[in-house]
């Protein structure tokens, strides 16, 4: 603003010059915040060559995990493990070796009463594996000591998956989605479940199942995905893609000290990821938004899509993770706005040559704002809209 204008300026005039100054810097900090690149590949032992599932982020102690499968026909074969990152300088940093491929993952700060609050102890990382001989298991690891403390039976025969906790009642639930198998038309198995675990005795404490997933011959798209936790209403919130009474997908309120059903969200695009956003909403990684307290769907975000969905308090955006197994759209959450679409890797050509590179896993740190993305055969890549090198990263 020139301040050796007049004085006699008129407090209107004023007021117009100012209102356009203010939005024309409004507009060009939009243009700054959203114009995201990459700063950084981070490589890791045979570079997601056989495959990976959830990530995780810690912005508190600045780690990032990712269930890693590993690769069984690489020579020699590289056994699955959670790999670890140090979000705040980029680094691969060690690998948690795992029982068997995992699937979900999820970092807990002392998830003992008799834990003092030290911000020197990480806590643990718990992850939904694949059945060892047949038995369905969540594995635990300190952090402390890197070692595995713990395998808890789930009590099915199929992975366990998709993790979220309650730290108020040290409850973790894990769903098992692949209990049912349907081939040519007949089904068997079990019905998909939850289980709920208490973090403190490491011992099973009830489960839901859920056979309204399995309708007619079809198990709806693998049955139970993305959880996430309230704690304003101190509520687990539960994606289903789809069942008899909903085919187009519901959202589950569940109590966790009760172990139940307490209301059902219907949707309107089956959703699998799910995240917990500003004004007491909840996110679905097809674009539903939806208001907790009344249950409905307020609007339906366009042009996304995805399987993981991770929202950053950062920046109040939801990433979401493999939108046509190549992008990760970006929605403002105090408009519901889709910002900025990154395309993170390639649909090779047949034969493939390079391996083709997707993703369908996000996560971000909410410190400092950087996005992490495995992509297949590639490696993590990280993007952020900030203007700074990495090297400016405390």
């Amino acid at each position: 603003m020139n301040h050796k204008r007049p004085f006699a300026l008129s407090v209107k005039v004023f007021a117009v010059i100012s209102l356009a100054l203010f939005a024309a810097a409004g507009a060009t900090l939009y243009a700054r915040v959203t114009a995201y690149r990459q700063v950084a590949t981070i490589l890791i032992p045979g570079n997601l060559s056989g495959g990976f599932d959830i990530s995780w982020a810690d912005s508190v102690y600045g780690r990032y995990y990712l269930a890693d499968r590993g690769n069984a026909t690489a020579v020699p074969p590289i056994a699955p493990t959670v790999d670890v990152i140090d979000t705040k300088h980029l680094k691969y940093l060690y690998s948690l070796p795992l029982a068997a491929a995992g699937n979900g993952v999820i970092a807990i700060h002392n998830p003992h009463d008799d834990v003092v609050n030290d911000p020197e102890t990480a806590g643990e990382v718990w992850v939904g594996e694949n059945p060892v001989s047949g038995v369905s298991q969540v594995e635990v690891f300190d952090l402390t000591t890197g070692s595995s403390v713990a395998a808890i039976p789930t009590g099915g025969v199929a992975r366990s998956d998709e993790l979220a906790y309650d730290p108020l009642d040290h409850i973790l639930v894990v769903a098992n989605d692949r209990e049912t198998t349907c081939v040519a038309g007949v089904c068997t198995g079990g019905p998909p479940f939850i289980t709920f675990i208490s973090t403190e005795t490491r011992t099973v404490l009830g489960q839901i199942f859920y056979p309204q997933v399995v309708f007619g011959a079809t198990l709806s798209n693998h049955g139970l995905e993305q959880t996430v936790w309230d704690p304003e209403t101190a509520m687990f919130y539960l994606a289903v893609p789809a069942t008899s009474d909903n085919p187009s997908g519901e959202i589950d309120e569940i109590d966790p000290a009760g172990q139940q059903i307490t209301r059902i969200f219907p949707t309107t695009c089956n959703p699998a990821g799910l995240a917990l956003i500003p004004r007491d909403r909840l996110m679905t990684s097809c674009g539903d938004v939806i208001a907790i307290k009344s249950g409905n769907v307020l609007t339906t975000v366009a042009n996304v899509g995805a399987d993981e969905i991770w929202y950053n308090p950062g920046e109040e955006r939801v990433y979401f993770g493999g939108f046509q197994a190549i992008k990760v759209p970006i929605v403002d959450t105090n408009n519901d706005k889709l910002v900025a679409t990154l395309v993170v890797g390639q649909i090779s050509p047949t034969p493939p040559t390079p391996p083709s590179q997707t993703t369908h896993s996000v996560a971000a740190d909410g410190e400092n704002n950087f996005i992490f993305v495995p992509v297949g055969n590639a490696g993590v890549k990280v993007f952020t809209d900030r203007r700074r090198s990495v090297d400016e990263n405390p």
